[in-house]
């Protein structure tokens, strides 16, 4: 009764936008959670830094 793509084993198909949404929402959750890890278990280590500069721009000539 129904061609092939319409339905699905009994099931009606999932538009392509919704499929597109929830694969972006997917994405997103995955990017949002590797970020929140990094905030939460990564200790950025602190140490001086010295750059030296040049007296001919600090001069201005």
């Amino acid at each position: 009764m129904f061609e092939r793509g319409a339905f699905s084993k009994g099931r009606p198909a999932l538009p392509s936008l919704i499929r597109f949404l929830l694969l972006i929402g997917a994405l997103a959750a995955i990017g949002w959670g590797g970020m929140l890890a990094l905030v939460t278990f990564v200790e950025p280590e602190q140490r001086e830094m010295t750059q030296v500069v040049p007296a001919q721009k600090l001069t201005g000539k």
